[in-house]
């Protein structure tokens, strides 16, 4: 092993060692020409020796400047020194959740590590992984993970970084890096190289001529040096990730021989996200009542990144109120802050407060008593993000698919505040104009592309160009549309002049404290006898 470091420094500083080689040479040579000339001749020599160091200090700085910036790339040139997988320290247990994404990794840092006994059965090791992912989800992460605990150096480099404006400058990049890694491989037994953002130039090749030149010839280039992972010496491991689609991906990327293997990492699921809040939460000083569960619910479809990111604000929030640890506040406030933005003071006529107190009372009260997969958590009529008031909730857990109850219950829930306002004032505002917009488009999608209209026309009608569907067929499926958006009027009208007692309570109690907590909204409730109603996802 030492021989082999030994042969993989000199490929590295091999150009170093052969210039101070022949400076060496040189200076020996001078010497002894020097010592065998006459007494006269040597005097005068020695008197213009400054002069000629000058001139060779020129020539010499000449010589450098020319190498650096033609012969080791110029623009091409490749700046990425490789890191010791002991220095990356992320360990195993620092990735928290995503079992299956875990165990398809260890598997190739087992091969990594039994590449001999592999081998000895006629076995070829796992030379491409390719993540693929939303971003935040902890690609980058587990790829450290695998540097950590597979003890080899690790050479991280992002896909944009191989993209310039000039032809081949990318290839030559690509040439570089996977020379750098094989003579580290050679050295150190292996080498992993992780490719962040490959869709960068990872994606479906392009062959017009009017632009794409560059990407193709970079990616061809990565293709070649992925086939070329053949020596018996090299144990380069290529890890790439990607938050784009995996059709987006060129098909040559993940054939069978470059990229082996596909790990889809997905957001945590429940018990993840426990982890997750717990792992960062035992990191800072925290309350000991915090309910980890409640946060997690609260966090459905958030990323590890997100969560870190809340944990990191909560103790931002927490140090500005000059608090020795987090409370549940600081943590809500992170929440707010993330989700609903920042608070902006902006100065309301009382009809106007009155009026957005009723809306997001209206938009309340329909979600917590008609939706069936989502809890309300705050209510507020404190301007953010260019809104006068936000109601926020989000599923009690994971749903990857949507019933029509769900759906007829998501643009009941956009109306809710056009429903209140009008009941109570007769009248409506321009406030109802994205609740509208977003209802119609749910209703449209129902209809025109899921076949939940009752006409029983079925299919995916967006997909048909506008001008070849008949008038009488658009005519149906509008009316469809209008109908499934009547029907949810009638029924959220209905719902809040039953329970007007309750609205006008929800309205006093936002016009005096501004906001409410879970808490308070559940008392609200309790204290009138009703419960929220939810429902069971099945097949009838």
């Amino acid at each position: 092993m030492f021989n082999k470091r030994l042969i993989m420094h000199f490929r590295t500083y091999k150009m170093y060692i052969v210039i101070g080689g022949i400076i060496l040479l040189l200076l020996v040579l001078s010497v002894i020409g020097l010592r065998s000339l006459e007494s006269f001749y040597r005097k005068m020599t020695l008197a213009t020796m400054p002069v000629q160091f000058l001139m060779a200090g020129i020539h010499a700085a000449i010589f450098v400047f020319m190498y650096l910036v033609f012969l080791r790339g110029g623009f091409a040139k490749l700046d990425k020194a490789p890191i010791k997988g002991k220095d990356v320290d992320v360990r195993w247990k620092d990735v928290i959740g995503m079992e299956a994404a875990k165990q398809e990794a260890w598997e190739v840092v087992q091969l990594i590590r039994d590449r001999a006994k592999l081998q000895k059965i006629g076995g070829k090791v796992i030379k491409g992984l390719l993540m693929i992912g939303p971003p935040g989800c902890g690609k980058t992460y587990l790829a450290k993970a695998i540097a950590t605990e597979a003890r080899l150096p690790f050479i991280s480099m992002s896909g944009s970084e191989f993209v310039e404006i000039f032809v081949g400058v990318g290839a030559s990049r690509v040439r570089k890096l996977f020379s750098k890694a094989r003579n580290l491989a050679f050295g150190y037994g292996g080498c992993i190289l992780f490719l962040d953002e490959i869709d960068a130039i990872g994606r479906s090749r392009s062959f017009s001529h009017l632009g794409g030149q560059e990407t193709n010839t970079t990616q061809n280039q990565l293709l070649a040096e992925l086939d070329g992972l053949k020596g018996k010496e090299e144990n380069v491991i290529v890890i790439a990730a990607t938050n784009a689609p995996e059709e987006s991906i060129d098909p040559a990327l993940k054939r069978p021989g470059r990229f082996d293997r596909m790990i889809y990492i997905t957001r945590p699921n429940l018990e993840d996200r426990e982890k997750i809040f717990e792992y960062y939460l035992s990191k800072i000083k925290v309350k000991k009542n915090i309910d980890i569960g409640r946060l997690a619910r609260r966090a459905v479809y958030k990323t590890p990144a997100d969560i870190a990111n809340l944990v990191k604000e909560s103790a931002l929030i927490a140090t500005r109120r000059k608090k020795d640890e987090i409370d549940w506040d600081s943590i809500s406030e992170a929440f707010e802050r993330v989700e609903l933005g920042i608070k902006h003071p902006l100065t309301m006529t009382s009809g106007e407060k009155e009026m957005t107190a009723y809306h997001e009372s209206g938009h309340l009260m329909v979600t917590y008593l008609l939706h069936p997969t989502d809890d309300v958590f705050k209510a507020s009529i404190i301007p953010r993000k260019g809104t006068l008031g936000a109601v926020y909730h989000s599923p009690t857990e994971e749903l990857h698919t949507k019933s029509k109850d769900s759906m007829m219950a998501d643009i009941k829930t956009s109306l809710g505040g056009y429903v209140a306002e009008k009941i109570k004032i007769g009248v409506t505002s321009s406030g109802v104009a994205g609740d509208f917009r977003q209802a119609m488009r749910t209703a449209h999608g129902m209809v025109w592309m899921l076949g939940m209209g009752d006409s029983g026309l079925i299919g995916d009608f967006t997909a048909v160009p506008n001008d070849q569907l008949s008038d009488e067929i658009k005519k149906q499926l509008n009316d469809d549309t209008n109908k499934i958006f009547a029907k949810c009027v009638k029924e959220v009208d209905e719902l809040l002049a039953k329970e007007r007692t309750i609205l006008d309570r929800f309205a006093k109690e936002l016009l005096e404290k501004e906001e409410l907590e879970y808490d308070e909204i559940e008392a609200i409730f309790k204290e009138y006898g009703k419960k929220p109603v939810k429902k069971e996802w099945t097949a009838k």
